[in-house]
Order: C-alpha cells, then structure tokens, then sequence
C-alpha cells in the first residue's frame, strides 16, 4: 500500500526536526517556530520557484504543483524571480537567531523583512511579551509583509532603509540583506548588552562569485537567461556573517565562519569602497581576526580591518 502524503503541517514538523538536528538549533523555540509557523501564507501563489543543494549551479526549478507542503522543506523559494529575491533557506536564518540569543520576551529589529515569514518567525520566538519591529526597503513588499503578518499583533513593519530613526533599546538588531559595512542607527538602537547580527559582504576575487567565467561548462552561466544572470551577479553578494554585542560604550565582534552566505544587498546604505576592503579582509583571513568595533574617530592603523567614516572593525 502506498503510504498517503504528508500534510503541510506533517511536513513543517518534518522540517523543524530536521534543522534541529543538521544545524545544531538548542534553542526550542526556534524549533517551535518553524513548525508552527505556515510558510505558504507568505509566498506567492504555487506552484513556487524553489532553489536547493542540487540548483546551486544550476536553474532554479518548480514545484510538481501548490500544495503548502512543497515550500516546507529547507529549500529557497522565489518571492520576484526577475531580481533574483528569493525566501531564504530556513536553517540559515534559524542559526542566526540562535547566534543572536532571539528569546521569548524579547524587542527586535528586523531589517529586510521581505514578505514577512522569518519576521513571523521571530514574534513567534519573542511572544506577545516581546516585539517585532520589521523594516522593509521595497514599498511593495513591506505593504506584503503588514498583510502577511496581522495574526502577530506585536509586529510592526516600517518601510525605509534602517540608515536612521529606528527604535531604541533593542535586545536584538538583525539585518537580513547583505551589508559592507556596521551602521551607526544599528548600533545605536541596542540596549546594553544587545546584539548586532550582519552578513558583510563586498567584491572578493576569486571567491566563486555567482555567474563567474570559473564556473564548469554547463553551470549556472550557460543554462541561466542573461537577464536571470546579470541579476543575480548585480544583487546577490557573498561573505560572512558577524555578531557585535554591546557592553557599554564598548562594542565586541565575533565573526561565525561556520555560516558563509550569498544574499541580497541592502539597498541605499552600502560603500563599495568599503566593500572592497572587506573582501580583501575575506581573502587574507583577516576578517576572522576582528574582535572588536570602535567608534571614536581615528586614523586607519595596523589593527584596521574595515576602516569606514564613523565604525571600524578591528582586529586584537
């Protein structure tokens, strides 16, 4: 007899079990989340463009049909195809927040909300004792994200770009889009104690950049459409991600090499200069030597990684 397909909700408990187990979630209501929480309600109508291990050089591919259960799996999925924006993979997003310490009880910033599953994700974690507060870029997709996520009324969504007026005493800052550099509002919307978690990332030669000559005969730059492929190459940036926790006045960093990542860029407060030197810190190994982040107005010295105008990240 054959056995009769999981439902969608058989399928989240599915998933959830899976990303505790494969990358190491201890925190159990990051686990809870994931399988309470529909990821369907946030996305297009299906049948849905998806992106797994087997699509990294590759087109992405469709789902057989629009069963809610197709999107429940560890798999990316596309939000707008033609800017290559896609819902990320949820065991990644679940290592950040485990790397943050999100709690139940807790106020976060989550800066690129897209359409609002991971920020469900968070005020799921956080509860009704705690707050969400979503900001979102694109009008479009922050109007989604205020529909989407009406069931979680201690969510709020802002559209904007995060470079100024964000509320204060945070436990929890995440940017959710590729930064190449730790802005001021950022930091200054931590309470002490507080958590900055950011994906830097910048032009690193040689690092297997998405739709580069190195790829073999047959990957992503013969079989993607050049539309799909410039822009992808155009917004899709690749790094790592850092942790700047607050003590004080001071500002400690712990790079996670464990968690590389290729995503969307932050739109309007990136510095490609800046950008260029964080992918030379990359290359050299230097990025994984930061441990701490200053803010006082100095001179670039020996110990700058990533000198910018009002933050520099700097190594021991």
């Amino acid at each position: 007899m054959t056995a009769a397909p999981m439902t969608a909700a058989e399928t989240r408990r599915s998933l959830a079990e899976e990303i505790r187990v494969t990358a190491n979630i201890r925190l159990p209501r990051i686990v809870d989340a994931i399988r309470s929480v529909p990821r369907d309600k946030f996305l297009p109508p299906g049948p849905w463009i998806i992106r797994g291990m087997a699509d990294v050089l590759g087109p992405p591919r469709y789902t057989d049909d629009a069963d809610p259960r197709h999107v429940h799996h560890d798999i990316a999925v596309a939000i707008d195809l033609s800017r290559q924006l896609y819902n990320g993979q949820p065991s990644l997003i679940a290592r950040w927040f485990q790397e943050a310490g999100v709690a139940e009880g807790q106020r976060v910033v989550h800066i690129g909300t897209g359409t609002g599953y991971f920020t469900a994700l968070l005020a799921h974690i956080v509860g009704p004792a705690g707050h969400v507060h979503g900001i979102e870029v694109d009008p479009d997709l922050a109007r989604q994200a205020a529909a989407n996520l009406t069931d979680w009324p201690w969510v709020a969504i802002e559209q904007g770009n995060s470079a100024a007026n964000l509320p204060r005493d945070n436990d929890v800052v995440l940017v959710h889009a590729g930064a190449t550099h730790v802005l001021d509002a950022w930091l200054d919307a931590l309470r002490d104690g507080g958590r900055l978690l950011v994906p830097l990332t910048g032009a690193m030669s040689g690092f297997g950049d998405l739709g580069a000559a190195k790829l073999p005969p047959g990957a992503m730059k013969e079989n993607m459409p050049g539309a799909m492929k410039a822009a992808m190459m155009a917004n899709i940036g690749k790094g790592f991600t850092l942790l700047v926790t607050r003590a004080g006045n001071d500002w400690h960093v712990r790079p996670l090499p464990t968690i590389p990542v290729a995503i969307y860029s932050l739109k309007d407060v990136r510095d490609e200069t800046l950008g260029a030197a964080l992918g030379q810190a990359v290359m050299s190994g230097r990025l994984m030597q930061i441990t701490r982040l200053r803010r006082d107005r100095h001179e670039a010295g020996d110990t700058c990684v990533v000198h910018g105008a009002t933050t520099c990240l700097t190594a021991a």
